[in-house]
């Protein structure tokens, strides 16, 4: 039954790509409105895509090396043959989705801009309709490309009993999470470097030393900003949540695998279950996005429940169709594990919500923030620090919950044998689904992300063009809005991170599994002298075998460097931010002071200079913070076995998980607090108080659009590496 039902899953791919295409002809058929608008997204658009094809210039080469390394690997034995096409795909993918919806945000800012002169609703819907065309590229791709390699891998490989097929398939399967891990990082670095250069610069020249507003076509580097918006926010975003949506359905289907691997028929409908998950969230999230409209005049608490609306109703059928889908199929304990689906809908929708309260300037801790301007620049980011230290007990308790209900779910609450063997795989396996859970309206959660950057693009082309202030103020509420749902989006994708990489470290131990058998490895002698055969061993038997305890200094070891790579890889990227934003400063200083006529509106500006500026900063930048997270495992791997690996990942996902969610949410509190104070608050545009929260902003800016986002990717990157790379920590290391 469950092989009948698995049509669904190419067929839910095609449907998402099929209404990605319908609502980009369907925004392409609006207005783009006057000439000067349609020059400055022209203007974007090139910058964007002549970004964009040079940073995929850059990552091929490093694709093709690493390419070539594991096709080394597979020759001798310590990697599966079909690594290396997995890897290659998954990269492919990845940039395609982010390709895509970049085009698609490229050419919306303008007609968002253009409806919204019409009405706010207009507008919502323009912006919303075309962020979807990034949601559901990125879960159709997704599903093509899961479905494909299903089909391809269950061909050719053998079947040689006791479930072994379908763990082959599966966490074979999982290596083109790598490389899709690995273009989304070098997306979301290089994308987060040239936009908050350009912001940067943007900010403090223009609005803190020349007064005039944001977005004015007088500021050199205000289509670089808008440029930025798009590489950063929309290309980078997407192929950011395509990984973890890959590696959320690979990891469980590999997790299914292994659990009920003496179970052949139940195994299938384990691998099958969160891959049909997905797809029924599929559809359910293009009936949300339906959904999505607002009044005419609404403020933000309205927008924001429009918003909320689309995706509240598409979780909520998404939880009723899971209990229906799974009983269908006949997955046992049906009931348990679609509760512990529930528990991951349910997680993702209140991490979004603190993240929505701690930045939207609808509610206290924002406003407070604000008003703390009136002493100064200093005491704004002192409060933005700790207020964002605060944002992030609910999301860490809300997955620590998450976790262990969900686990509980899927062992039938049996709390007495919680970590006997089959427990314990069976209750990782929650776990999984848990993270499939909250990723499976991934559809309508990342066109709430996607909105923001189109309709901060269609403020600043509002502005630029000159269109009437009745424009601006709509588009400014339509882009505040969007400041919270990236906060929101961005809290989501680190909690779906979070629990996406616990699930990796299961499957890491899997990949060793198999790594000791490819190499001969047929038993395992432990330190008192018992053995085991290796394709019997169960996860606590590998614990106990490569002594991954808290009292192996090797574990700790690992854990310090994994604590260790959250933050230095912020630090690289942070000061990767302020040298490329130094070199954006001093040109725009340098055009208001050589070219004449700048601020008098009779001079034209060099934008292509500033564009230029932040592309080669960004290309040159990216490198150094992405090859560390891809060398790190590798080396750890090396010098300290499988239990400094595992220290490794557990060190990174426990400090990248609160490092990301602080970073996100201080840097969106300070953004909007600057919008609060520009809606008229505390002295409005231009008084000492707007200023003090523009340097806040500026402070924020790679806090939520660099550092924080590329967490996530981090720490599913190095567990990705050390899933690829498990074949060579089997067979050797120093330790």
């Amino acid at each position: 039954m469950a092989n009948n039902i698995f049509f669904l899953v190419p067929v839910s791919a095609f449907v998402a790509l099929s209404f990605a295409f319908y609502f980009f002809k369907q925004m392409m058929r609006e207005s783009e409105g006057s000439d000067k608008m349609k020059q400055i997204a022209l203007y974007v658009r090139e910058g964007a895509m002549s970004y964009l094809k040079q940073q995929y210039k850059v990552v091929s080469i490093v694709f093709i090396v690493l390419a070539l390394l594991f096709a080394i690997m597979a020759y001798f034995g310590l990697q599966n043959s079909w690594v290396p096409f997995a890897f290659l795909s998954g990269g492919f993918f990845s940039g395609l989705a982010g390709f895509f919806g970049m085009k698609t945000a490229t050419y919306a800012s303008a007609r968002t801009a253009q409806a919204a002169s019409k009405s706010l609703n207009q507008g919502l819907q323009i912006a919303f309709r075309s962020g979807a065309v990034m949601g559901l590229v990125v879960v159709g791709l997704a599903l093509i490309d899961i479905s494909v390699w299903y089909w391809v891998l269950g061909y050719f490989i053998d079947d040689t009993g006791a479930g072994h097929k379908l763990i082959v398939v599966t966490t074979t399967m999982l290596t083109f999470g790598m490389g899709a891990s690995t273009q989304a990082l070098f997306a979301r670095v290089g994308g987060g470097i040239y936009t908050k250069a350009a912001d940067v610069g943007a900010d403090l020249v223009g609005k803190v030393e020349a007064g005039i507003p944001e977005d004015d076509p007088r500021n050199p580097a205000t289509i670089a900003d808008n440029v930025g918006d798009n590489v950063g926010d929309v290309a980078g975003m997407g192929a950011d949540l395509y990984e973890s949506y890959c590696g959320s359905i690979l990891a469980t289907a590999a997790l299914g695998a292994s659990a009920f691997s003496l179970n052949p028929g139940m195994q299938e409908k384990a691998v099958f279950a969160p891959m049909l998950i997905a797809a029924t969230g599929i559809f359910l999230s293009i009936l949300g996005i339906f959904l999505v409209k607002t009044d005419e005049n609404a403020d933000m608490k309205q927008l924001m429940r429009a918003l909320n609306r689309g995706i509240n109703i598409s979780s909520l059928l998404t939880a009723i169709a899971t209990f229906v889908i799974l009983h269908h199929i006949g997955l046992h304990n049906w009931v348990g594990v679609s509760s512990a689906v529930v528990c991951g809908l349910i997680a993702g929708i209140i991490i979004g919500q603190s993240a929505e309260y701690y930045t939207s300037h609808s509610y206290r801790p924002t406003q407070k923030i604000a008003e703390s301007a009136i002493t100064g620049p200093a005491t704004v980011i002192i409060s933005g620090l700790g207020s964002g230290m605060i944002s992030t007990a609910i999301p860490v308790m809300t997955i620590a919950v998450g976790i262990i209900a969900s686990f509980l779910c899927a062992i039938e609450f049996d709390v007495q044998n919680m970590l006997a063997a089959k427990n314990l795989s069976l209750g990782l396996y929650g776990i999984g689904i848990a993270s499939v859970g909250m990723l499976s309206t991934l559809g309508i959660t990342l066109a709430t992300d996607a909105y923001g950057p189109i309709a901060d693009n269609a403020g600043g082309n509002a502005e630029m063009s000159g269109l009437d202030q009745e424009v601006r103020k709509r588009t400014d509420a339509l882009d505040a809005l969007g400041n919270t749902t990236a906060a929101t989006g961005k809290g989501f994708a680190i909690g779906s991170a979070a629990l996406t990489a616990l699930v990796l470290l299961a499957s890491y131990i899997e990949e060793i599994k198999i790594g000791l058998l490819r190499i001969g490895h047929t038993t395992l002698e432990f330190a008192n002298g018992d053995t085991i055969e290796t394709d019997k061993a169960g996860f606590i038997d590998f614990m106990t075998y490569y002594q991954v305890t808290l009292m192996n200094p090797k574990v700790l070891i690992g854990m310090f460097l994994g604590s260790m790579m959250a933050f230095v890889f912020c630090g690289l990227t942070m000061n990767a931010v302020g040298r490329a934003a130094q070199k954006m400063v001093e040109e725009v200083r340098r055009q208001f002071r050589e070219i004449k006529g700048i601020l008098e509106g009779s001079g034209k500006p060099d934008y292509a200079r500033c564009v230029e500026i932040s592309t080669q900063s960004a290309q040159r930048e990216m490198l150094l913070p992405s090859l560390l997270a891809l060398a790190v495992p590798i080396v750890t791997g090396i010098v300290f076995g499988v239990a400094g690996v595992m220290g490794l990942l557990v060190g990174g996902l426990s400090a990248g998980f609160v490092l990301a969610i602080f970073m996100a949410n201080a840097g969106g509190a300070w953004d909007n607090a600057k919008k609060y104070v520009e809606e008229g608050h505390l002295g409005g545009k231009g008084s000492a108080v707007h200023k003090a929260c523009v340097v806040g902003d500026t402070v924020g800016d790679p806090f939520k659009d660099t550092s924080g986002p590329s967490l996530n990717i981090l720490i599913k990157l190095m567990s990705m590496v050390a899933i690829v790379m498990a074949g060579l920590t089997a067979a050797w290391s120093l330790f």
